[in-house]
This record gives C-alpha cells, structure tokens and sequence, in this order.
C-alpha cells in the first residue's frame, strides 16, 4: 500500500490516527507516507524459517521507529504488527506495538479487557467499557 496507493491513502491513515490519539500525542516518522520504510515481514517472510535475516533487515524500521522516541508504534497491518512487535522483543527495544483497530476500539471504548494484555500500562485502565466494570 505504501508505494501504490500514495501519499493520499497515508493521509487517509494519519488522519484516523490523529483522531484517535490526538494531534498532540502523533509522533511522526522521517522519511513518512509513501517513502516510508517497508517493516521486512510482509509478503508472507513472517512465515519463512529466515528469521535472522528478517531481522538484519528490519533494523532499518527498528532505528525509524527508535529515532521518534516513541512509546508505541501503529501498525495497520498484522504483518506489519507482528514483524515490529518481534523487532522491538528481539532488540529489546521496549515500545509496545498496537494495532490501528485497537485504538479505534479503545477510543469508543468497546476494547474488552481480554484486548488489553499487550498494551502498555497507561492505556490498560483507559475507556473500559461498561459490561466490563
């Protein structure tokens, strides 16, 4: 999606983003939209037994993802989730990687708690919902 859809379908992305977190708390990548890294774990190499060597060439979006000081990183893809999830444990890292529907669920408060355990402290307790209370 980087490179064929553009950078409008990334200002798309930004802007769902932006709505759930907030403008103040969006931190953004250099280079960003159609020019940003690709994570290496997509096209099914999450699969392969290459393990090392999706992670020598995930250090180039491990050091983008680092470079922004950022606690969490977003990833709207499950590949994309997955292969930054494991960079972050295998360098130890220590951001917590979320998936974009989680946020959008946590921001309308309907993200169970059972949908909480790989989120950082300060968003464990944040819109439980009220079947859950």
């Amino acid at each position: 999606m980087r490179k064929s859809l553009g950078d409008w379908a990334a200002e798309e992305l930004r802007f769902v983003v932006k709505a759930v977190v907030g403008e103040e708390n969006f931190v953004d990548m250099t280079p960003n939209r159609s020019n940003n890294y690709c994570c290496g774990g997509g096209g099914g190499y999450l699969q392969t037994p290459y393990t090392e060597e999706r992670h020598k060439y995930g250090e180039m979006k491990l050091n983008q993802i680092l470079n922004t000081g950022a606690q969490y990183c977003i990833a709207p893809c499950h590949n994309c989730h997955s292969q930054i999830h494991d960079l972050s444990e295998h360098f130890e890292a220590g951001y917590h990687t979320v998936h974009l529907w989680t946020l959008i669920a946590l921001s309308l408060g309907i993200l169970g708690e059972n949908e909480r355990t790989y989120l950082g402290p300060e968003l464990q307790e944040v819109n439980i919902p009220e079947w859950e209370k």
